[in-house]
């Protein structure tokens, strides 16, 4: 069985392109909207919150856990892939995040390799990401873009108050303004070049890909999440298949800290076939 943990309800929209991509894998998803939002909660307190939900997904039988939010990632990964799991007694589990197979996507280099290569050392192409603030304010992928393409030109757009747009069901002239401000606060800074390539550094964001596309030149290729882990996800589990082992094929659980009443009516916007949501709790 395979665990995606997030802050809220972003990681359905990776959650449900894994469900199409892998069939016959089970999934068991855990949102933490009882502390949600994660953005305005200090580094440690990230951190521990994550820890609490991957371990919650390892005693559900989860032997994998993909982070599908960006903030959780950024924030809590590395900490616990590398001080807390090696000593917190799951041996055969480990933890994904999002940031390292878009990292891949866009830089055309496998996330083990460290440092600039042929023909990517090279490369000058313009790379904008799209995110959240506190996305954004990490620096990841600046950092993580750097270390394998150290000439590529990095432009980064926060956009604050997308994510929540999306989330309230805002009509789609707002929508479209606010994703039309991120792309002009984009072209502002590369003096009106546009990107070759784009990530949406937010799950919520593949919801409006179609507005980011409308905005952004023709040429410019779009990284959205759910399609790049998902693509990462195949490869991983064709070298690790022993992760995907489930006792019941296609089976899809979703858990939430907060109410799942009202967790389940918000979740239609990400996912209009999606199951009830579980409290975590039962």
């Amino acid at each position: 069985m395979i665990g995606i943990f997030d802050s809220g309800l972003g990681g359905l929209t990776v959650l449900r392109e894994l469900v199409l991509r892998f069939p016959d894998a089970s999934f068991v998803y855990l949102g933490d909207h009882a502390n949600v939002p994660y953005g305005n909660r200090s580094s440690d307190e990230i951190v521990e919150l994550t820890r609490r939900g991957v371990e919650a997904l390892f005693k559900r039988g989860a032997k994998l856990v993909l982070l599908g939010c960006n903030t959780a990632t950024a924030v809590a990964a590395r900490r616990l892939q590398r001080v807390w799991l090696p000593d917190a007694g799951w041996p055969g589990h480990n933890i994904l995040g999002i940031v390292a197979p878009t990292v891949e996507a866009a830089t055309q280099t496998p996330w083990s390799v460290t440092k600039p290569l042929y023909p990517q050392k090279y490369m000058t192409d313009t790379i904008a990401v799209f995110g959240t603030t506190r996305t954004i304010t990490s620096g990841v992928y600046i950092e993580e873009i750097r270390k394998r393409c150290p000439r590529m030109r990095i432009v980064q757009q926060a956009s604050a108050n997308l994510a929540g747009a999306i989330e309230d069901e805002a009509p789609e002239s707002e929508l479209d303004a606010l994703v039309a401000e991120a792309v002009a606060g984009i072209v502002a800074q590369t003096g009106g070049v546009q990107p070759h390539r784009a990530i949406l550094g937010c799950t919520h964001f593949p919801l409006v890909e179609h507005l980011f596309r409308a905005h952004l030149a023709p040429s410019t290729r779009i990284l959205s999440q759910p399609e790049v882990v998902a693509y990462s996800l195949e490869d991983y589990l064709e070298r690790k298949p022993h992760y995907a082992d489930c006792d019941v094929a296609g089976l899809v659980a979703l858990l939430t800290t907060g109410d799942a009443d009202e967790i389940s009516a918000r979740a239609r916007v990400f996912w209009p076939d999606a199951p009830a949501f579980s409290s975590a709790r039962s």
